[in-house]
């Protein structure tokens, strides 16, 4: 049986929501995979204005007349779902509810994780492994049960981070990486599991305001992998003269004794094309972007003929 006529007999039902969901949905349409139907979240308010809108993936689907649902319960709704339209197997990409039983014993379900299960289970794999400097991350395909991320493992593909690689750069990557897997899995679906050894389990909890807040008493090496892991949304913040300030574009480590005379967060210098070179509780960071409230981002070099800011001034950790 060719692979093209695998993908057109097997009937998936897809669940994803934000944008990293969309491009994996869009993926399989383009492929010419047999997408039956699609689940997302509510729509919300989104943008500048927080109008209404329809979820990244919900805009895929209508783009493609997929049909697509928005249920308050999988289990009261879904089962309705799945006897309409007899999906084979599930495809879950961020989608940002854990399914339950009996919904989830209806039909296989498989998760796209960005990260090498069992490491870094939960809502924010991709940020986490970059705070903590990991130079190997990868994406994992596994079959979903009751518990978070702990499901066997169906396939797995690893790949480097570079030494100044942002959230950014990641996530792109992570999209590359995890379609392709993701293709391989479904033209040799069913794929055998290994279990997960859980006693390697770590975890990404998702997101909060203090994650954001930078503190330069720490090395410059952990201060560049807080920038890069929120780079570029939302981006880290810190205190400048009693203003918040975002932070982006952090790479070269300098290793000089004479940083060490500086209170941490101090600009040490600014260069026009490098950005300024900041003092941290061990070594000194050069940071390329800095971002005041209502405005685009500009360099360093720009900021200071700007009279935004000048060598001296001290960057502050917000509390």
């Amino acid at each position: 049986m060719s692979s093209e006529k695998t993908r057109n007999d097997l009937r998936i039902l897809f669940l994803g929501t934000p944008e990293f969901a969309a491009s994996y949905l869009e993926f399989l349409l383009e492929k010419g995979y047999n997408v039956v139907a699609v689940i997302s979240q509510a729509d919300k308010p989104r943008g500048r204005g927080q109008k209404l809108l329809p979820t990244p993936v919900k805009e895929v689907a209508l783009k493609y007349n997929i049909p697509v649902f928005q249920p308050k319960s999988l289990v009261r709704e879904g089962p309705q779902i799945l006897e309409k339209y007899k999906p084979d197997i599930g495809i879950v990409v961020a989608y940002g509810r854990l399914l339950k039983k009996p919904f989830l014993d209806a039909i296989p379900f498989y998760n796209v994780h960005a990260s090498l299960l069992p490491k870094y289970r939960g809502a924010a794999p991709m940020q986490r492994c970059l705070e903590a400097g990991e130079k190997v991350t990868g994406v994992t395909i596994f079959k979903i049960s009751e518990g978070m991320d702990d499901g066997d493992i169906a396939l797995q593909k690893a790949f480097e981070i570079s030494e100044c690689e942002t959230l950014g750069e990641l996530y792109e990557k992570m999209i590359i990486h995890g379609t392709e897997l993701l293709d391989e899995f479904l033209k040799r679906y069913p794929v055998p599991l290994v279990p997960q050894d859980h006693s390697q389990a770590s975890y990404a909890p998702k997101i909060d305001k203090n994650d954001l807040h930078v503190d330069f008493s720490m090395p410059a090496e952990m201060v560049r992998n807080k920038i890069r892991a929120y780079d570029p949304v939302p981006g880290v913040k810190a205190r400048l003269n009693n203003t918040e300030v975002k932070l982006f574009a952090a790479c070269e480590i300098e290793q000089n004794d004479k940083h060490s005379t500086y209170k941490p967060g101090t600009i040490i210098s600014i260069d026009k094309s490098k950005g300024g070179l900041i003092a941290c509780g061990k070594g000194a960071l050069w940071i390329k972007y800095i971002q005041f409230p209502g405005k685009n981002k500009i360099g360093f070099g720009d900021a200071k003929n700007g009279g935004l800011v000048k060598e001296g001034m001290c960057l502050e950790r917000i509390y």
